[in-house]
């Protein structure tokens, strides 16, 4: 007999709860429901600049969707609901040996990326007062765990998570993740890390709890702390501030601490990695000056999830990340909302980000250097039969003294024109 992972036989029996329920309380549960379908066309285009890089070029252009149900919840104390996801992409064109570009599946059989791809989710969802059970497909955005939205597919966990908001001001988040479908996969596989070294050593499982109290409308601290078993401990603490300085001007300050040190069998060995960094952003009118500094501490980079699932939590976070072992980094950020101006829906932002001191394992190497240049202009329709058609063309420059520990950088310029598109039925 075949048998389910504790997660699949978790939504099974709340789908089945949720039905029996609904025929109780079918306005609610039907009545308050929704169907949105997310449309995303994407081109991505990365030109290599060094001499002896394996692939000169890599992109694809492709078409993604993301079509969601979200139920109402049925009356009751105890009120059951279900979603269901599914993402699906097709590739336009961008085969022709380009090579694996971090979007779509490689086949490297053919030397192209896959034709399609996609993945389907269902969530069960309890809930009681101001307490909410989620069971199956889930997408935190956590500081221990993130999902990541900027190629097609978005990535996804498997698990069970809840959140309560009894108490004034206080929300609580505790759950257990297991598996996780990356951003160019259809599967969902055990967490392990990407070490850089490409060491596949999964875990059985994400352990997490948390809690975020907001002291004043400005003001507000978080802590959580994650284990992923036989892999890592990982502390996280962090406050958020926003300070009117006038009727004009506000601050608003992110301070951020991370400690991470290995657990149980240490599948990976010694963990050494904290981090801490600060960002703070004066803004007025539509304009938003910003600067950030992190900095990591000890023998290790900061641990990230298989498929590059990304952490913003790092104020520094981009496409090179800057979480490299022993990496002091900073940046220079520049906002502007053209409503500020009468055209609402336009937006532009520019930002440098320099990373020294990295680490490159071993004494006698001289220490790297990145930087990373990004230009985003934006705009989303704010009216007409295609109110909230959104397009964006973001351009990024990368440059690195030694690349991962060769002799030559590994530079690039890369451009993404995305346009997308959410259809509430």
């Amino acid at each position: 007999m075949r048998r389910f992972p504790f997660s699949s036989r978790c939504v099974w029996l709340l789908g089945c709860a949720c039905l029996a329920q609904s025929f109780g309380a079918h306005a609610d549960f039907i009545d308050d429901s929704s169907v949105v379908l997310g449309l995303r066309n994407a081109y991505i285009d990365r030109d290599f600049k060094q001499s002896d890089a394996a692939k000169s070029r890599i992109g694809s252009w492709t078409q993604g969707f993301d079509l969601r149900f979200s139920s109402g919840y049925t009356e009751g104390p105890l009120q059951f609901g279900v979603e269901t996801s599914t993402q699906w992409a097709y590739r336009l064109d961008g085969g022709g040996g380009r090579g694996p570009d971090s979007v779509i599946p490689y086949d490297a059989s053919k030397g192209e990326q896959v034709r399609d791809y996609g993945r389907t989710g269902v969530t069960g969802k309890v809930k009681y007062s101001q307490t909410e059970l989620r069971v199956g497909e889930l997408r935190p955005r956590l500081p221990v765990a993130y999902i990541d939205d900027s190629r097609q597919l978005v990535t996804t966990y498997q698990g069970a998570m809840i959140e309560s908001k009894e108490w004034s001001n206080l929300t609580l988040t505790a759950g257990r993740i297991d598996r996780i479908a990356t951003r160019e996969s259809s599967n969902r596989e055990k967490i392990y890390l990407m070490n850089g070294a490409n060491i596949r050593k999964p875990s059985d499982g994400l352990n997490f709890a948390g809690a975020t109290y907001q002291f004043t409308p400005d003001l507000s601290a978080t802590y959580f702390y994650g284990q992923l078993e036989d892999i890592y401990q990982q502390h996280y603490l962090g406050l958020s501030n926003r300070w009117a300085l006038s009727d004009t001007y506000a601050l608003q300050t992110e301070l951020r601490y991370y400690q991470n040190r290995e657990d149980g069998q240490a599948l990976y060995g010694v963990i050494d990695n904290k981090s801490y960094g600060a960002m703070t952003t004066l803004k007025t009118g539509g304009h938003g000056f910003s600067v950030g500094y992190q900095r990591m501490l000890g023998d290790s980079a900061f641990p990230l999830f298989n498929g590059w699932a990304p952490q913003p939590y790092l104020v520094n976070w981009s496409t090179l990340g800057f979480f490299k072992a022993n990496e002091a980094s900073w940046q220079l950020r520049y906002d502007y909302d053209f409503a500020a101006m009468g055209v609402p829906g336009l937006k532009f932002m520019t930002r440098y980000l320099r990373g020294t001191g990295i680490d490159r394992g071993n004494n006698e190497l001289d220490r790297n250097v990145e930087s990373e240049r990004n230009f985003v202009v934006s705009y989303v329709l704010q009216s007409g039969a295609l109110k909230g058609l959104g397009f964006e063309w973001r351009n990024i420059d990368v440059k690195t003294r030694y690349g991962n520990g060769r002799v030559s950088g590994a530079d690039y310029a890369e451009n993404r024109l995305i346009t997308t598109y959410t259809w509430k039925f």
